[in-house]
């Protein structure tokens, strides 16, 4: 695959483009560039702590224009889940302000508040995590067998230090408390690309499966969603995996590259 083919790149955020509130240097032109030839992008993450104008508002900080049309997150495809499959159902949901306003656009009864009558719990990469939220899930979960839904399987969060608990591990300690493990949403599996090549297809015609470029630095999430859903992918090191990760790890990326620096130079031959 010639990277300059490619009609649709669907771009991973914490250690992709930026890491934490720091934009890597190459990002603003990569994205103009993308634009000035006509094709198009759109920013998929699994950071489901933030809902979509909070990102619209974090990526203005950065510098970088957005609207909430140029995003996918996995607090989004998370509501759209519940929608279709727990309707009506009253949920306990562990997670930020923004994670809870998002599913509360879904079909779904979203509660913060403990009661006896809960039919399911959701929980999402929860910066605002308490004990309390902690023991009520447990206890959920221990004298109910009821669904457990959680936005992303992501182990670790990147930050301009290092990396924090992300959801992934949060569940863990769930699944130590209580035996039991959520079905997770978004990365890695492939609704938000196939939802990405859907909606863009409509108004451009030359976007496919096959026209369509998944980057991110995660091998278990960024990489594995590209190919579960058919997408060309790209593995960049500049957020959580190593070289000597990618060598040894089932899921192979088309193209590997140190950062989307690298892409910037291909985009711009001539």
């Amino acid at each position: 695959m010639n990277l300059k083919d490619i009609r649709l790149f669907l771009f991973d955020m914490d250690g992709t483009i930026y890491l934490g509130y720091d934009l890597f240097p190459f990002t603003k032109e990569l994205l103009e560039t993308i634009r000035a030839q006509g094709k198009k992008y759109l920013f998929m993450t699994n950071n489901s702590s933030m809902n979509v104008s909070a990102y619209v508002k974090k990526m203005a900080k950065l510098g970088i224009a957005a609207t909430e049309d140029d995003f996918l997150t996995s607090a989004q495809v998370t509501a759209m889940y519940l929608s279709k499959n727990l309707a009506g159902k009253k949920l306990y949901v562990s997670g930020t302000r923004s994670f809870v306003e998002e599913l509360k656009s879904s079909a779904a009864v979203i509660t913060e508040e403990y009661s006896d009558d809960i039919e399911g719990v959701v929980m999402g990469y929860d910066t605002e995590l308490t004990f309390d939220k902690l023991w009520n899930i447990s206890k959920i979960l221990t004298e109910k067998d009821v669904p457990y839904v959680a936005a992303n399987p992501d182990l670790v969060c990147p930050t301009e230090f290092g990396y924090v608990p992300d959801c992934g591990s949060v569940a863990e300690m769930i699944y130590n408390a209580t035996g039991k493990r959520p079905h997770f949403i978004g990365k890695p599996r492939p609704e938000m690309p196939l939802f990405a090549v859907d909606r863009v297809s409509k108004t451009d015609p030359t976007v496919s499966l096959d026209t369509t470029l998944v980057i991110g630095d995660r091998l278990y999430t960024d990489i594995a969603c590209g190919l579960n859903a058919g997408a060309h992918t790209m593995l960049v090191f500049s957020g959580e995996t190593t070289r000597e990760q990618a060598e040894i790890s089932p899921y192979q990326p088309e193209f590997k590259m140190a950062d989307c620096g690298e892409l910037l130079k291909i985009l711009k031959e001539k």
